[in-house]
């Protein structure tokens, strides 16, 4: 990248390539569907490319968006963004990738991440706060403890080199946001790391705060894929499916009561199309749905119940599962 580029151009170009080389990894995992661009413009600013992948041999629906957007400071989007106003006049610019994969087979988990840039100016155009944010979590619906930890440990190991302390707070983010507070705080899924309003500070810069939201970026695909080729192949039954259903019902709830994102991109007149993208391609709702006591579902609902610390950092004995994703292409 030129390094004489501000660093919204800087983290535009990232986004674009970024959101090619998810594609490109998740189109040969899957090994039979391609991703469709619709690319869209914003009336009061902006556009996006939405890439939809659909009725794949792994992928039964999916997105990998990006989006480059700007407007006028409204009360509504500042309320959904839950920061103060610029002032009377200002404006914003959003730039992000934002991704959501649900698998036709139950055993292999869904995906979110998202990695995202915000501007804020005042009505005379000159910056007055920047700031990043983002994450990726986990949602399986059969729990196999190797998938966690390795998805955990990957996104460990992109932080760690910022500070070994952050993975810890961001993923205690990470559990607290992704639960459905209206059914006592059951988690959507295992989590992963979350975290919102990165500043700029005197030790930690706008450059540092850039090459952090990159490592993040840039270790999807070693966290998620090799589980995809783990589990892709693994036989189930309409059992399996009718329970994938249920949870995924669970997912939809949270997206569309309590996730910010969403509510940001309706309060911004944003592309419905694209935000409701998330959404599985089929849910079930049935009252009261318990799993049988001790099966594997109900393994997967207590694991969702509280958060779990899958790699024992709270008493310090993390476990290293660095080869897990080098080892798992040849099982």
């Amino acid at each position: 990248m030129n390094s004489n580029k501000s660093i919204k151009e800087k983290w535009i170009e990232y986004i674009h390539q970024l959101q090619d080389n998810i594609c490109a990894a998740l189109e040969s995992a899957d090994g039979a569907a391609k991703f469709v661009e619709d690319k869209w413009e914003r009336p009061e600013g902006g556009g996006g490319k939405t890439r939809v992948i659909s009725n794949g041999s792994v992928f039964e629906k999916g997105g990998v968006n990006t989006s480059v957007v700007e407007g006028k400071i409204n009360p509504a989007m500042m309320q959904a963004l839950q920061i103060p106003a610029a002032g009377e006049g200002g404006s914003w610019f959003a730039c992000g990738l934002s991704m959501v994969l649900h698998p036709a087979n139950p055993f292999v988990p869904t995906t979110h991440a998202n990695w995202r840039y915000f501007e804020l100016y005042n009505a005379a155009g000159e910056l007055m706060d920047q700031w990043f944010g983002g994450g990726a979590d986990l949602t399986p619906y059969y729990l196999f403890e190797d998938d966690a930890k390795h998805f955990h440990q990957t996104l460990k190991n992109a932080h760690d080199p910022f500070g070994v302390e952050l993975y810890p707070a961001y993923k205690k983010k990470c559990d607290t946001y992704f639960a459905n507070h209206h059914r006592q705080e059951e988690m959507r899924g295992i989590g992963g790391v979350f975290y919102d309003h990165l500043r700029p500070t005197a030790t930690k810069d706008v450059n540092w705060l850039f090459d952090f939201q990159q490592a993040n970026g840039n270790v999807f695909i070693e966290a998620y894929v090799p589980i995809v080729m783990k589990r892709k192949d693994i036989l189930f039954t309409a059992a399996n499916k009718y329970w994938q259903e249920i949870r995924r019902g669970r997912y939809v709830e949270f997206n569309l009561i309590h996730d910010r994102g969403t509510i940001f991109g309706l309060k911004t007149n944003g592309r419905t199309e694209s935000i409701l993208m998330s959404l599985p391609p089929t849910v079930r709702f049935d009252y009261n749905d318990q799993p049988e006591k001790g099966s594997e579902e109900d393994k997967l609902l207590q694991a969702c119940l509280h958060p779990v610390d899958w790699l024992n950092i709270e008493s310090g004995i993390g476990e290293e599962v660095n080869h897990w994703a080098a080892s798992v292409n040849s099982c």
